[in-house]
């Protein structure tokens, strides 16, 4: 099993990522403006910028990359040395404080590649119009999904209608008739003719 605490000991550290079914799936981009407005103050600019760093390396390398801890540290605007209370190890240790990475073994350190949302305590601990800013962040991701849904929704009811014979026309309509928006019902009606017409086009490609 990985250690939950910094074992490293040398300066060369294999970097892997850390595989996680869930936040892979859900997580927050560390380079996106989420983690600079609500996750830089409880984790720390160096720390968040290692993350960012390290993030990159993994989308590049893929399974994962070789770093001498001195040279990272200067990239970062940190001292060279790496004891174990140096600055570079004191801000892996706070990214394994945070659950954002974890050391497999006294060489290798899995990271994760995306972050997840705040915890309820660690929202708690933000300014207060930061709590605000990131109540009115969910809120807007609730939207989204459900707006997403609805037109993936109102697409496949329009398909189905096409592929039963009926015209532009009369799908929008019978949109309307299921109380969808006018504006989604105009949408998903002119995508399934457009997706009727793409796969028509290919068939008769294929037949030529």
């Amino acid at each position: 099993m990985p250690a939950r605490t910094l074992i490293i000991e040398g300066p060369q550290i294999r970097i892997v990522p850390w595989l996680d079914v869930v936040v892979d799936k859900v997580g927050i981009d560390p380079r996106s403006s989420y983690a600079e407005h609500f996750w830089l103050g409880l984790l720390g600019p160096s720390s968040l910028w290692l993350l960012r760093r390290l993030a990159a390396e993994l989308d590049q390398k893929g399974e994962g990359v070789d770093i001498d801890a001195s040279e990272f540290a200067r990239s970062l605007g940190l001292s060279a040395a790496t004891g174990k209370n140096s600055p570079m190890m004191r801000t892996l240790t706070r990214l394994c404080q945070f659950n954002l990475a974890r050391a497999y073994d006294a060489a290798t350190l899995e990271v994760r590649r995306r972050m997840p949302p705040l915890t309820r305590s660690q929202v708690a601990r933000l300014h207060e119009h930061s709590q605000l800013q990131h109540e009115l962040w969910l809120r807007s991701q609730l939207h989204t999904h459900r707006d997403t849904d609805q037109r993936r929704r109102a697409r496949t009811l329009a398909l189905s209608l096409v592929q039963l014979g009926e015209d532009l026309e009369s799908t929008e309509r019978q949109l309307h008739r299921w109380r969808l928006h006018p504006a989604l019902a105009h949408d998903a009606a002119t995508w399934a003719w457009s997706e009727r017409h793409r796969v028509e086009e290919a068939v008769d490609v294929g037949l030529g």
